[in-house]
């Protein structure tokens, strides 16, 4: 209001009151006018060439005039006039206007920019081109500002500034599990895009000099403000949906989502923290500290440990840009209600009311005090006009700054969270320290007490090192003389072994003789038993007539007859012991001649077993003789043997090189062969490499099968030198094309043959020889001579019948999968393609659609067609039999078949592409063509020996027909899409001068004439390539051989 005093003092005298009646059209243009010319000062002074930080003042204008005319189309009218591409720092100070209205604009700035997302998209790559300095950031940024945009299109619940709550989040994803998956992806290519600007402006500061005090350091470090709010939401929103995600999927699904958290993670912590020592940002914003550790996701649990990091941007401190700003607040008093009172009473009492007294004086009402007044009510009105923005910059800013402080009450409140759980793990590892510190008490004393004990077995431990020491000396000695006994024992073995034969037959005789020697011993054993017996018996007899001699002298007393008696039985057993004694001597001299005897055997076997010694030892020596010429005669056969092996393998190595050298030779060029008799040369030589390889790993084990190796070698040099010479006359048959690649073909083969030849003349090396890379060369040869016959060699007659429902089904399948692939097509642009573009897509994909419809219902007809002929034709005949006798009528429908599948294939390609906006759609026209070709081919070939009246054939024609209207109906499409495209994109020549227009008009007319030669160029490649065509699938089908048979 001291602004409206001071506008009204100026004035030097008193103007009445009049009261200037205009329309309300005219005041809201006026309006407009000057809204528009305001916001194209704030732009322009937000968005110019000095590298220095945009004022938040003018970008705060900026942001209230989206909110003031509820959209973005005045800042893009201001900034299309911009030179953003002559101007790397203008182009990053309008990147940063534009990120800060994405944030803090109308929700609506968003839909109005993504009109000029190609126009950004273009620019991002102009600018890529530059590998340092303000253009490499400008190219990062607007891919940034491109994926924002992107992001909060295909999820619109997100606000600009991303501020959420649980809520919110979880009914953004509609509780699906899929959506949050798909979320989570999007959230990691946003927050990549953000890290991506991050680290390129830190690499683009030189970080051992204060930068961020400069002017330029300040230009490109004050968007990362913008960027550090961005990341804090989006990496709290991905972990709470990543424990979410984890919580429904299985661990092994998610692997790669944490993967690339832990990445990001890692990126921006370490950016936060470099930030954050950075004296730029610590007086303009609170950067937060993410955990040491990123969230373990496999635990539940950890969910509530997680705490979301809030961005605290401070109350700005007072500056000159913001001056007045700040001024505002002793000008306007919020408290008031109604502000247009005291400007009206100032203005009656500044020009009084001389109207009302007066009221006919016109004079004073008309004239120059007119045009002052009107100057004076527009001054007035705009002074008001400003002092109303002022006051709801003011609301907006109060809302920030309570905005600002409920994010610094969150964060606290979450730090006093943490505090609290700090305090508690601090009481719980105090506890644990004290049981551990009394577990290290007890154990200190263990400790002690094993110390102890320690020493006493180090004692124990040298006195046994040293009883070790001498232990181990023993134990050398020990294996020293065991080895010596080894040595010694192996050579009596070998000259004991020699003996044995000569021991048996001594052993023989001693074994008879002990035999004989027991014989003995167990006869005199058995009589001295007897003898001793006898003995015992007469010593018995003794003993009782010594008592009985006894009782008699007791009583000869008494009986002298009794003595008489007892007198003459003494004397007889005195005789018969006499007798006994004699025998017993006897025995003992039997008993010494057996001893003599038995001495004499053992001396006699002692003599035998020198003798046999002496024999073993002769016998060992002309073994050993005989050893030695025996290795001599080994020697001079491995020897032969190898020489014969390498004679054979020069001899090969001769016949490969001869080969290669006709290959070479001028006169060659007139020498032809087929391929069936290329393939076969093939085929037999991969089978004697088989049987070389056998015989080779058969004469390492066994050097004596030479022979077998020798024939093999021979055998694969005159198959490997064969098949040179057939794949090089081969070759002069065939295309340039595929003449070539059979010549280095055959080439590599020879080469590789005089390789693997050579590594088998070396003896070391004929172990390690390798035949993969001859077999590689042959295999592709025989690959080249299969596509080089024609193709109805490689069938049986018997397999023709099986070959044609073969592709009758492959061509239904290919139908099938076409229609699917365009369905899902059309439902993938509905979802993201919008306007013009989603309706030329949609009419595309549906004439496609009725296409494919077409093409399956004359598939299908064509199929109960084809078994009315067969069934009408073959009489008693199988089906195999009917299409075996009309092979060439079945080659041609194998063959229209196939074309159809392939034509359904390749349209609904170059439809995918077209969709996709990388496309032609001129290719889609053709492929339109060509499947109207291939079904007319496929109806040809079905009604040559069709009946004429029957109703399948009908069907048939009719199908036909349906497709032809659907190919037109794609043409016609894809002509009006095209069109309608094209319309969108006007050209715009209001910018440019005569010269240029000259100029371009030179270069239209230098392009025309050069697309006319290349049209005229490639409708003569076009018609070769047709006349090309039909010479080959005359040669397939097989047309020459049907000539020469009529003729």
């Amino acid at each position: 209001m001291d602004r409206v005093k001071s506008s009204m003092q100026q004035v030097p005298n008193a103007i009445p009151k009049v009261i200037r009646r205009t329309g309300g059209a005219n005041s809201l243009e006026l309006e407009r006018e000057n809204f528009e010319r305001g916001q194209a000062v704030s732009i322009n002074k937000a968005i110019n060439t000095q590298e220095v930080a945009v004022k938040e003042k003018h970008a705060r204008t900026c942001i209230l005039g989206t909110h003031h005319e509820k959209g973005a189309h005045t800042f893009w009218a201001a900034v299309n006039r911009l030179p953003l591409s002559s101007n790397a720092v203008l182009c990053w100070k309008f990147c940063h206007v534009f990120h800060k209205l994405l944030r803090d604009g109308h929700p609506n700035v968003i839909k109005d920019s993504m009109r000029n997302k190609a126009d950004l998209a273009d620019m991002s790559r102009m600018w890529g081109h530059l590998s340092e300095g303000y253009g490499k950031l400008c190219s990062i940024y607007l891919k940034l500002l491109i994926t924002k945009m992107e992001f909060h299109i295909k999820n619109p619940r997100f606000p600009g500034n991303l501020q959420m709550s649980n809520r919110q989040l979880d009914e953004a994803g509609e509780n699906d599990v899929n959506n949050f998956f798909q979320l989570t992806v999007e959230m990691f290519d946003y927050l990549e895009c953000e890290l991506n600007l991050f680290l390129s402006v830190f690499n683009s500061l030189d970080m051992s000099r204060s930068v961020s005090v400069t002017a330029a350091g300040q230009c490109r470090l004050a968007p990362l403000i913008q960027v550090i709010l961005d990341c804090s939401h989006l990496y709290d929103y991905t972990v709470k949906l990543l424990f979410k995600l984890h919580s429904c999927l299985p661990a092994d699904t998610l692997q790669g989502h944490r993967d690339r958290f832990q990445e990001q993670f890692k990126k921006l912590k370490s950016l936060f923290y470099r930030s954050s020592n950075l004296q730029y940002f610590k007086r303009l914003i609170q950067i937060p500290q993410l955990p040491e550790n990123p969230p373990n996701f496999l635990r539940a649990s950890a969910l509530s440990e997680h705490i979301s990091p809030v961005v605290v941007i401070p109350a700005e401190s007072s500056s000159p840009e913001s001056e007045h700003v700040v001024e505002t607040d002793d000008l306007v008093d919020t408290d008031v209600p109604s502000l247009p009172g005291p400007p009206e009473v100032k203005f009656d009492d500044l020009f009084g009311t001389s109207a009302a007294i007066d009221p006919f004086n016109f004079n004073s009402q008309n004239g120059m005090r007119k045009d002052d007044k009107d100057r004076l009510i527009e001054q007035l009105t705009r002074e008001i006009q400003a002092l109303k923005e002022e006051l709801e910059s003011f609301r907006l800013e109060s809302g920030r700054l309570c905005q600002a402080l409920r994010g610094r009450v969150s964060e606290l409140e979450a730090e006093l969270a943490e505090q609290s759980h700090l305090r508690l793990q601090a009481v719980g590892e105090s506890e644990f320290l004290k049981a551990e510190l009394d577990d290290l008490r007890r154990a200190r004393e263990d400790t002690e007490k094993e110390q102890r004990s320690l020493t006493e077995i180090e004692k124990k431990a040298q006195a046994n090192e040293q009883r070790y020491t001498k232990l181990k000396e023993k134990y050398t000695e020990l294996v020293q003389s065991h080895a010596d006994l080894l040595r010694k024992n192996a050579e009596v073995t070998r000259q004991m072994t020699v003996a044995r034969a000569a021991q048996d037959e001594v052993e023989a005789v001693r074994r008879e003789m002990q035999e004989k020697v027991k014989s003995a011993q167990e006869a005199s054993d058995r009589q001295e038993r007897e003898q001793v017996k006898q003995l015992q018996e007469l010593q018995r007899e003794l003993l009782s007539t010594q008592a009985e001699l006894d009782s008699l002298k007791t009583t000869v007393a008494s009986s002298e007859q009794s003595s008489e008696v007892l007198s003459t039985q003494l004397v007889a057993l005195e005789s018969e012991k006499a007798e006994l004694v004699q025998t017993l001597s006897k025995v003992e001299a039997e008993l010494a001649l057996q001893g003599e005897e038995l001495q004499r055997v053992h001396n006699s076997l002692s003599t035998e077993r020198e003798s046999g010694v002496k024999t073993a030892e002769a016998l060992q020596n002309q073994l050993n003789e005989k050893e030695s010429r025996e290795q001599a005669l080994e020697s001079q056969l491995v020897s032969a043997r190898w020489s014969i092996l390498q004679g054979a393998v020069e001899e090969a190595e001769k016949i490969i090189q001869d080969s290669l050298a006709q290959i070479d030779d001028p006169a060659h060029i007139s020498c032809t062969s087929s391929a069936d008799y290329l393939a076969s040369r093939c085929q037999a030589s991969l089978d004697s490499m088989d049987h070389l390889q056998s015989t080779r790993e058969a004469f390492l084990a066994d050097n004596t099968a030479v022979l077998e190796l020798v024939r093999a070698v021979t055998q694969c040099g005159h198959l490997v030198g064969d098949t040179i010479i057939q794949g090089s006359a081969t070759s002069h048959m065939v295309p340039v094309e595929q003449a070539d690649a059979l010549s280095e073909s055959v080439k590599a083969c020879g080469s590789e043959a005089l390789a693997l030849l050579g590594q088998m003349k070396q003896r070391d090396s004929l172990a390690a020889a390798d035949s993969d890379g001859l077999r590689a060369a042959l295999e592709a040869i025989l690959a080249t001579a299969e596509k080089l016959r024609p193709r109805g060699l490689e069938l049986q007659q018997g397999e023709l019948g099986d070959l044609v429902e073969q592709e009758m089904a492959a061509t239904s399948a290919a139908v099938e999968s076409a229609a699917a692939r365009i369905e899902e097509m059309l439902n993938k642009s509905r979802a993201v393609d919008t306007g013009v573009k989603m309706e030329v897509n949609e009419r595309i994909l549906a004439s496609c659609t009725e296409l494919m419809q077409a093409i399956k219902e004359l598939v299908l007809s064509s199929k109960d067609l084809q078994r009315d002929i067969v069934e009408s034709g073959r009489g008693a005949a199988s089906m195999k039999e009917f299409y075996a006798k009309n092979s060439r009528w079945t080659e041609g429908l194998i063959s229209a078949s196939k074309a159809v599948g392939w034509g359904a294939t390749v349209m609904v390609d170059a439809a995918d592409m077209v969709v996709q906006g990388k496309g032609k759609f001129e290719e889609l026209m053709v492929c339109s063509h060509e499947i109207a070709a291939s079904t007319a081919q496929l109806v040809a070939a079905s009604k040559v020996k069709a009946d004429k009246d029957s109703s399948n054939l009908h069907r048939l024609q009719q199908a036909s027909r349906g497709v032809t209207q659907a190919t037109a109906a794609v043409v016609a499409s894809t002509k009006s899409g095209k069109s309608q495209i094209e319309d969108t994109e006007t050209m715009d020549f209001s910018s440019m001068t005569l010269t240029q227009i000259k100029r371009q008009e030179m270069d239209a007319q230098v392009m025309v004439l050069e697309l006319e030669t290349r049209l005229q160029k490639e409708r003569e490649r076009l018609g070769e390539l047709r006349k090309k065509h039909y010479q080959l699938a005359g040669v397939a089908e097989g047309w020459g051989e049907e000539e020469e048979a009529t003729g």
